[in-house]
């Protein structure tokens, strides 16, 4: 997964200038940490080592607050430091968010971040697991459930350097599928379920978002290097009982969208991340 870090400091970045509400602050670094520029004004405390917000997380937000504009109620699936959480509250600063995560050194830093931006009344963090059936089954349910799931079983890759980041890269707590049940649980009616997955395990993906009597509205390609074939896909996907029968033929879903290129050949940032990364109020880099 490819590691983002905007500049932290300052109303503007080689000519960028940064949009949104302004923090309160008042948040104390701690040793092995770092804080760094999220969205806009916002910022987002990290280990050093651990796991970090990457370009999975942003699409993610991006994808589910795009095709759930509106959204009133956000839920975050396994929500890690609060990356994805955070990015989608700026996008719809009327939306309260709630998130589960399992690890308690994660939600340690999510809580700090949601702090320091001063959210504590719009996004809600909890100690849980996602499998859990009665998972926020004391909330009403929600317009637009987000979820950056592992990409392999335990086994197919090699764990992570750090323990911090082994959950987000191999599935020890669940996989695709389970997001996928999870969200079609918690979604309200005409609801969306963003998340992102491998392109080259695209039919996986698929695959969980049927069986959870999800549709795939639209799909989009997220390429990391101009010539290579690794990338990323987003999904925004309903459940299919909220929709008309013979809708996903007469729609022609899903809707595969352009891909969105993040390096060219050459290194440089493609446009089309460009564009993506102003829209979530990350700096441009071009």
């Amino acid at each position: 997964m490819t590691r983002r870090t905007a500049p932290s400091d300052g109303p503007s970045f080689k000519g960028w200038t940064r949009p949104g509400p302004i923090p309160p602050g008042g948040v104390d670094l701690e040793p092995g940490e770092t804080l760094d520029g999220l969205c806009g004004h916002w910022r987002i405390f990290q280990l050093e080592r651990g796991n970090r917000f990457s370009t999975d997380d942003l699409v993610t937000a991006w994808y589910g607050t795009t095709w759930c504009p509106r959204a009133a109620r956000i839920a975050d699936l396994g929500s890690g430091i609060g990356s994805v959480a955070l990015l989608t509250a700026w996008r719809c600063p009327g939306a309260v968010v709630h998130t589960v995560e399992a690890q308690e050194q994660s939600l340690r830093l999510a809580r700090k971040s949601i702090r320091i931006n001063g959210q504590e009344d719009r996004i809600l963090p909890r100690l849980g697991d996602l499998r859990d059936p009665d998972l926020f089954g004391d909330q009403a349910p929600f317009d637009l459930v987000t979820g950056t799931p592992p990409y392999w079983p335990e086994g197919h890759r090699l764990p992570a350097a750090h323990a911090q980041s082994v959950p987000a890269r191999l599935e020890v707590r669940g996989g695709i599928a389970d997001y996928a049940q999870a969200a079609a649980r918690l979604l309200a009616p005409g609801g969306i379920f963003a998340c992102v997955f491998p392109n080259d395990q695209r039919e996986r993906a698929l695959a969980a978002l049927r069986e959870a009597g999800l549709l795939c509205l639209h799909r989009r390609e997220i390429v990391f290097k101009e010539g290579e074939p690794y990338g990323l896909d987003v999904f925004a996907a309903a459940r299919r009982q909220d929709l008309p029968e013979g809708f996903e033929a007469r729609a022609e879903c899903p809707e595969v969208e352009a891909r969105v290129l993040v390096r060219r050949a050459d290194g440089s940032v493609a446009p089309d991340i460009a564009r993506v990364r102003l829209a979530l109020g990350f700096p441009p880099g071009v």
